[in-house]
């Protein structure tokens, strides 16, 4: 039985699928939708059986936003005593390998949170935006940071001054997407990625985004500093072992993940 309101989560084999559930609200997000969204992520992060998470919306959108009418009275007291962004900051912190599978409209907060995927595979007419800038305000759970990263500074500010609509084609150009799929094939695709995944040595998956995220905020030096500490401490690793003995003996690996 689902225990949450407004997710729905499931495992496939060693696959998490996680799974926004306010279709008829386009997947806004309310606080208490994120906070079940992290609380599952961080228990699928404990759950040795799973090794990727698939992050999607129901229905026609993947998130067409923030809850607005949750926030209409808010103030910046209210704001900074609730401390909004908190359970956010917290999806930063998951080690497992994060697919997003999104569609229709990937707005505002929906956009953010499509952020915080590793890898984003998208159906093809999907449309992505920043549409803070029409209501008096900006986006506020990284997505003028995640953005920038991405695509660049000049892009990211056209696109958060103007709160322009940005195709599928158009986010696979700049590098926030990874691939674009017909609608029909999304999951399967999201699916057959994650399931390939989930083959590999689990340890090494988690050093990697480890080492792949402080490249972001790094210099080279730093960052390959960083990078040598996680290579040296997979050869502490039982899969270390297991996936050079089977290249040896040439056969395929049985990762544990340990």
């Amino acid at each position: 039985m689902n225990a949450f309101e407004f997710i729905e989560t499931s495992i496939e084999g060693n696959v998490a699928l996680i799974e926004l559930n306010r279709p008829r609200q386009l997947n806004s997000l309310n606080r208490k939708m994120v906070r079940e969204l992290v609380e599952a992520m961080e228990g699928f992060d404990r759950d040795d059986q799973v090794r990727v998470m698939v992050l999607a919306g129901k229905g026609r959108a993947f998130s067409a936003g923030a809850d607005i009418d949750e926030m209409t009275n808010d103030d910046s007291i209210s704001l900074e005593l609730l401390n909004q962004f908190a359970d956010w900051d917290r999806l930063a912190l998951i080690k497992k390998p994060i697919i997003g599978a999104v569609k229709g409209f990937v707005f505002g907060g929906g956009f953010e949170l499509a952020l915080c995927c590793d890898v984003l595979i998208t159906a093809s007419g999907t449309e992505f935006s920043f549409p803070e800038v029409g209501l008096g305000v900006m986006p506020g759970a990284g997505g003028t940071q995640r953005l920038t990263k991405l695509a660049g500074r000049t892009k990211a500010l056209e696109w958060l001054w103007t709160g322009e609509r940005i195709s599928a084609n158009k986010a696979l150009k700049y590098g926030v997407v990874n691939k674009i799929v017909a609608p029909e094939l999304l999951m399967e695709e999201c699916m057959k990625f994650a399931n390939k995944l989930a083959k590999q040595p689990p340890l090494s998956l988690r050093l990697i985004k480890d080492s792949v995220n402080k490249a972001v905020d790094s210099s080279l030096f730093e960052g390959m500093q960083y990078e040598r500490k996680n290579f040296y401490l997979l050869f502490s690793t039982q899969d270390q072992k297991e996936g050079m003995n089977a290249f040896v003996e040439k056969r395929k690996p049985d990762y544990k993940g340990k």
